[in-house]
């Protein structure tokens, strides 16, 4: 029995092949993005044009250079990175705060300069720490820019990803640590990104952990589960239903495509997955 599900939404949700040439009308309720990264085999021009005629609003993980090609094509870039040392070096260790501070210092002013509020952060691998002491670590390190960050209206965000299969042992890998720790810094300028396919891998019961604790989440990331591929009838996770709820969290904030298309036409792959998560 299919209960309250619309069949139109499973229908649009089931289709595993390219999609029609139909000019598809976004409702507006998302504020969709895409990450750069996924799409590296396009170059960087083709692919804002691709994203813009898709009805993409901005794209994630940009950093200074590409910020002119993003501005030519009226793209926002709704997660930019460069600041951060790389995925396993971050804010739970003191080793590497004297570096992060003086990185974030200086890329915080310049983006907000560009009008852009958003900036990527991560917290490092464990390296034997205890989750205690990797909180203790980061609230330490982050609060000393979050003034530079409130001044420039610029809200620092840590991403949450699994310690299972892609990342292990990166210390942010469950909500509730990324929780404790948006309380610790206690800046309104600080909170999480929470990815869905790294939560979904090492946490399961995403809707009502994103009702749960939607007031500490600034961004969300998408993908299929199991492979990081698309997000349609091919894995287990049901986009709609999770759109659903952020939407009815008040969320305002975008939600960007991060799975790694593995259809030929990539920006189909593309455009079916802004389709789905379209609600």
């Amino acid at each position: 029995m299919m209960g309250s599900v619309a069949i139109g939404a499973l229908s649009s949700f089931d289709t595993r092949g390219p999609v029609s040439d139909n000019k598809y009308e976004l409702k507006g309720n998302i504020n969709h993005a895409v990450c750069r990264w996924c799409y590296g085999s396009i170059p960087m021009e083709e692919f804002c044009a691709g994203a813009k005629e898709i009805g993409i609003k901005a794209i994630d993980l940009v950093g200074p250079t590409d910020w002119p090609v993003l501005k030519r094509f009226g793209l926002h870039s709704s997660m930019c990175n460069g600041a951060e040392l790389n995925l396993v070096d971050g804010w739970n260790d003191t080793a590497f705060h004297e570096k992060l501070i003086r990185s974030y210092s200086e890329m915080i002013p310049l983006v907000a300069k560009n009008g852009y509020t958003n900036l990527i952060c991560f917290s490092g691998s464990r390296r034997g720490k205890d989750d205690e002491t990797g909180l203790k670590n980061c609230t330490d390190g982050l609060k000393q820019i979050m003034s530079i960050a409130e001044k420039n209206n610029v809200m620092i965000v840590m991403e949450l990803l699994n310690s299972k299969v892609d990342h292990k042992d990166y210390q942010c890998d469950k909500t509730s640590w990324g929780v404790e720790l948006v309380k610790r810094v206690g800046s309104p300028n600080f909170k999480l990104l929470y990815d869905i396919y790294h939560m979904q891998i090492d946490e399961g019961d995403v809707i009502r952990t994103i009702r749960n604790n939607h007031q500490y989440i600034a961004h969300y990331h998408t993908g299929g589960v199991p492979g990081r591929n698309e997000i349609d009838a091919t894995q287990e996770l049901y986009y709609p239903a999770i759109m659903d709820a952020i939407v009815k969290t008040g969320f305002k904030g975008f939600v960007a495509q991060e799975f790694i298309p593995t259809w030929k036409d990539k920006l189909a792959a593309l455009k079916k997955g802004v389709e789905i998560c379209d609600v």
